[in-house]
């Protein structure tokens, strides 16, 4: 059903079943889960810093989407390893780990598939769960389930999380062994660019005020057309670049809203009006076009996406009422004065025509460096030559 629909890889599609005819590298192998795009994108200068540190060492790095896997396919170090991860089922679990046979894992954030876990403890592989976060909701939920928390947390040892709240409502589970080492996504070098594209749009472009609304979940675009609608009345020459957090539902969302202009035709920029950034991998060239972000998945009861990718570009970024899920960053950057929470369509538009003529002040990648040393010393022990003997002591 899921390959019909063009949500699986229409050639590698068994691998979510656990087949796979590939050789295994020699020597040890480290496996890392990341769910996807910005969970596999925060791994990787940490994954450069394992490379470096073990080098007698080979990566896997598994995903479970096809956006992941193209943006993975453009920036993975050649000889890392990505595959898709098997579904959460007995046999594509056992093929999976029958044919890989890893000697550590690292899933990373809050990607915990049962099955999986479990897997791991039963076949005494050393495993760690880096940038783990726990939001609020998610708290109050395992709280509920404290009994499965601990079955399932317990196979991560350590547990290095990324903000000390975080930390509080592991332990709050029963939980220990937890460490505060920092947000992996501070590390994260700026989303890339194709300068040849940006040179081109940026000549459609002109003086033009852009609005770019990224990462949008559905009964956002709506919002954001209205939002639009508003701040046309005050800048008629705006335009807005609406970034589907799912690109499939570009042409949807362009049929809905009156036929408007779509990226993965290569329509050029109308002189104006909406236009649907609906590609993969090109979230660098619409933040460096904007003179104003906001980050969706925020003004629905969601709890948001990473609001860190437009603010280091220095973009004035707006964020809806909804940011349960990055709770820690979107307090840390509004008190930079580099983001402000609104509350629905007429809020963004003021706000946005507040900000327009600002000027940019990029972020930097903070201490990025002291973070990625600082989770790398943490996982040591999963590499070390006795990691087994140690974890699995009866």
């Amino acid at each position: 059903m899921r390959k019909r629909k063009g949500k699986e890889h229409p050639q590698r599609w068994k691998e979510r079943l656990g087949f796979d005819a590939s050789k295994t590298p020699t020597g040890k192998l480290a496996w890392i889960h990341a769910a996807s795009v910005g969970e596999s994108l925060s791994i990787l200068p940490l994954l450069k810093k394992l490379q470096e540190t073990y080098p007698e060492w080979r990566f896997l790095l598994t995903t479970g989407t096809l956006s992941s896997a193209k943006i993975m396919a453009e920036r993975l170090p050649p000889d890392v390893l990505h595959r898709f991860v098997p579904v959460d089922i007995p046999g594509a679990v056992n093929r999976f780990f029958n044919h890989w046979t890893p000697d550590a894992a690292i899933f990373v954030e809050e990607e915990i598939w049962p099955g999986l876990v479990l897997e791991l403890r039963a076949r005494r592989i050393p495993a760690a769960l880096v940038n783990a976060r726990l939001s609020p909701r998610s708290g109050a939920r395992w709280r509920r389930m404290s009994w499965l928390a601990r079955m399932l947390f317990d196979c991560f040892q350590p547990i290095l999380a990324q903000s000390e709240a975080d930390v509080a409502r592991f332990k709050a589970l029963g939980l220990v062994g937890i460490e505060m080492r920092g947000n992996l996504k501070y590390a994260s070098a700026p989303l890339p660019v194709d300068e040849a594209v940006l040179a081109e749009l940026q000549g459609q472009v002109g003086d033009r005020p852009v609005l770019v609304a990224a990462s949008l979940h559905p009964g956002e675009e709506t919002q954001i057309a209205e939002a639009h609608r508003q701040l046309a009345a005050r800048h008629p020459d705006l335009l807005t670049i609406l970034v589907p957090k799912h690109p499939a539902r570009g042409a949807e969302w362009s049929d809905a809203l009156g036929g408007i202009a779509l990226r993965s035709r290569r329509d050029p920029l109308p002189p104006g009006g909406l236009y649907i950034a609906d590609t993969i991998g090109e979230l660098g060239l619409w933040y460096r076009l904007a003179s104003a972000a906001f980050v969706g998945g925020s003004l629905i009861p969601f709890g948001g996406q990473n609001p860190l990718e437009p603010t280091r570009f220095g973009v004035p970024t707006f964020v809806g009422p909804y940011t349960g899920n990055f709770e820690d960053m979107v307090s840390a950057l509004a008190d930079q004065k580099r983001l402000q929470s609104v509350s629905d369509a007429a809020g963004l538009a003021d706000g946005v025509a507040s900000s327009l003529g600002q000027t940019r002040l990029p972020v930097s990648a903070e201490d990025g460096a002291r973070i990625i040393a600082e989770v790398a010393a943490g996982l040591a022990p999963i590499f070390a030559p006795d990691a087994r003997e140690v974890y699995f002591r009866s």
